[in-house]
This record gives C-alpha cells, structure tokens and sequence, in this order.
C-alpha cells in the first residue's frame, strides 16, 4: 500500500506563483481531488511524461474546466505553467491545476 502523503500547505505553494490567492478556491481544487492527494506519486503532476500532460488536457482542463480551446492551445497553456513552476522539481497538482484554472478565468468553479 502507498505511503499517505503528508498534508501541505497547498496555498503556501500556490503562493509561490501567484500574485493573489483565493483560498477556497484552493481548498476547492483539494477536495475536487480528493484521494488523488493522499498518494505522492497521484498528487504531483509528472511535467516530463507526455501521458500524464494529455491526461491533464483531457481529464481537467476539458472536462471540469469546460474548455473548448484546440489541443495545441491547451497544451501551450499547460506547457506555461510548467515553465512557471521550473523551478520546484515536484510540482504539485493543485498547484498546476490552480495556476490553470487562474490562466482560464475558472476559479470561481471550486470556489
């Protein structure tokens, strides 16, 4: 059985990229992942793995976003936060899908 990550502070770490915080929308982005945060491996976004990224596309930015942009945006859009969090090795789900929901205007969704 996997190792329970330990509970972060989600908005120390969107803190880091983004000028403003809205704290229930980061709590939103938690419980919209739920589970998903309780394994490390299922609460980073592996930037390096082309599978994980469309996953990302697909599963988030489409589907809970409601995005309707071509791939090829989307895709450049994800690949801008990416480049943001360069610096942090692991970067965090709910950072990444923070940062995108900001990008896209839909934070309001989790709030």
């Amino acid at each position: 059985m996997a190792e329970p990550q330990p509970q972060l502070d989600y908005a120390a770490n969107v803190e880091k990229y983004a000028s403003t915080v809205d704290h229930s929308a980061v709590n939103g982005i938690v419980k919209y992942l739920g589970i998903a945060l309780q394994n490390r491996d299922s609460s980073l976004v592996a930037a390096s793995d082309p599978q994980e990224l469309t996953r990302v596309r697909d599963g988030f930015m489409k589907k809970k976003l409601g995005l309707t942009q071509t791939d090829a945006e989307l895709d450049a859009a994800l690949k801008d936060v990416i480049t943001t969090m360069s610096a942090e090795r692991n970067k965090s789900r709910v950072t990444v899908y923070y940062l995108l929901a900001e990008k896209f205007g839909k934070l309001g969704l989790f709030a």
